[in-house]
């Protein structure tokens, strides 16, 4: 049962933030590892991977192995607090996770499964909360596939001259000059997608200030992206913390704006 307090009511629980972020460094983390273990002798020939710990013989693929067991394990710990609903479906995201670091062999999209992984946070915690899922986990989750796909494609053009000669497919080579044009509609409909999910959720209105500022930074992504410049385009990839931060910021705000506004 959630607090009576009012304030307390509309807030996150403060512990399932803690074990949400134990557990999302965790399986980030798993997947990560995971993704090096299968993509070493591509990493060898990209000259941005090439001094990852396992290309670069820092470590071995047996000691690899033994650190994903270490975060699976730390993941499971996490997940097994939840309620059974939230525990299946935290499993069913593992099939997603070990697809992905193959799809860049076959298909031009690997960033839209690397989206259904990443964005499994967004159902997850509706599970937890609510032991199903609804409509607006389902929009926030799309949303977040978008803004991944959006955010991905930028990454990946760091490495377009060496992916094309190694064969490594992504939507950075697919989009090309075309690029910003693409992130307009990704980023637009991620935006679209998140405000659909609040209506629908009833987020308090000033909860979209958030959301405003997080479309002005998208915004800004494309309108200063250089393509050709790798290091820009890590900058710009790394900078979408700041937007996650801002649409979770404004969440918080909106539910203290309601909570605090009959003691105003």
């Amino acid at each position: 049962p959630r607090p009576t307090d009012p304030l307390l009511s509309l807030l996150p629980a403060p512990w399932h933030l803690v074990l949400f972020l134990i557990g999302a460094v965790a399986m980030r983390g798993a997947g990560c590892t995971y993704n090096d273990l299968v993509d070493q002798d591509i990493d060898n020939q990209v000259e941005r991977t090439r001094s990852r710990p396992l290309p670069a013989g820092k470590i071995t693929r047996r000691q690899a192995w033994a650190f994903l067991v270490i975060q699976a394990l730390v993941g499971l710990a996490v997940l097994v607090q939840f309620n059974s609903f939230a525990v299946l479906l935290g499993i069913g995201s593992l099939a997603v996770v070990a697809i992905y670091p193959f799809m860049k062999r076959f298909t031009n999209w690997p960033q839209l499964v690397l989206g259904l992984a990443f964005s499994w946070g967004a159902l997850m915690g509706w599970a937890v909360e609510f032991g199903d899922l609804d409509g607006p986990a389902v929009m926030l989750y799309i949303g977040s596939i978008l803004w991944v796909i959006g955010y991905d494609t930028i990454y990946a053009h760091q490495d377009k001259e060496d992916d094309a000669i190694v064969g490594v497919r992504s939507t950075a080579r697919l989009f090309g000059d075309n690029t910003k044009t693409w992130l307009v509609g990704f980023y637009g409909g991620a935006l679209v997608c998140f405000a659909v999910a609040f209506a629908a959720a009833q987020a308090p209105v000033p909860a979209l200030a958030g959301l405003v500022a997080a479309g002005a930074h998208m915004a800004r992504q494309i309108t200063v992206l250089d393509i050709d410049d790798p290091d820009q385009c890590m900058l710009l990839f790394r900078s979408n913390n700041q937007v996650g931060w801002l649409i979770f910021l404004g969440l918080i705000g909106g539910a203290l704006w309601v909570a605090l506004k009959p003691l105003v």
